[in-house]
Order: C-alpha cells, then structure tokens, then sequence
C-alpha cells in the first residue's frame, strides 16, 4: 500500500537526521518527489539568495517537470520555501525562491502552546473546552 499523508508523529520525526530522512517523512511512498524535495532544499541552501530558476534542477537532476512542480508545491505549502519578490528590499531587487522558516516557527508556536495548554487548569479553561469538545460530537 502506498502512504500519501504526511505523519509527523513523535517517532517518525525523532529519526530525522539527514534531508533524506525529512523528505521521507514529507512524501512518503513517492520516491521521484523524493528526490525532488532534497534536490530543491539542497540546491536553496547552497545559493547565497534567491534561486531565481527551480526548473533548471529538472534536466540537471532528471526530474521531470510535473514531479519538480509538485514537490515545490509541497515545499510552498509547508512553509519549507517561499518566493520572494523583486519588490523585497531585503534582497536587494532580486527574485525567486529561498528557504523559509514559517514551518519551523509555526512547530515551535505548537510546541508552546501544548506546553501551556498543559499547566493550564483553570476551572473556567476547563468548563469551556469541555463544552467546545461536546459541539464536535456527531
């Protein structure tokens, strides 16, 4: 059977060592988006800013065109990567693609805010959660 959704569990992510082991975990089962993340995130953090082009990975790499697309796609909607505009001043009127880290300060702000949620055990918390958790009932 071939997975198709990304499972962040806490054992899964605990074997990440390598960009390998993370774009496993992104896409799993699809051994070409594989190959295609690591190419793109590789090729990003080696580039001193903005890579204008991904698609001259795609012939570089024999990646086709569609599967370069899709795991950019991926990569956008993560929060891994990001484009940037030449309107950008921070990059000097260049454009194009770079390593982001909204994924990673997002799993941060989730790490904090379970954290919280733990301590917090107010009488009121409780009373409202209990009553949000009974209008999920279906």
């Amino acid at each position: 059977m071939r997975e198709t959704k990304i499972v962040l569990g806490h054992r899964s992510i605990r074997k990440i060592d390598d960009v390998t082991d993370m774009v496993a975990l992104l896409a799993p089962g699809n051994r070409n988006q594989q190959h295609a993340m690591a190419r793109i995130l590789l090729a990003l953090r080696a580039s001193d800013g903005p890579c204008s082009r991904l698609t001259d990975l795609g012939p570089r790499f024999e990646i086709s065109r569609r599967t370069l697309e899709r795991a950019r796609a991926k990569l956008s909607c993560l929060g891994l990567i990001e484009h940037v505009s030449w309107m950008d001043r921070r990059f000097g009127g260049r454009s194009g693609w770079r390593l982001s880290c909204r994924m990673s300060q997002a799993l941060r702000r989730l790490a904090d805010w379970i954290d919280t949620w733990k301590r917090n055990d107010s009488a009121q918390q409780i009373q409202k959660e209990s009553a949000l958790a009974e209008l999920l009932r279906p």
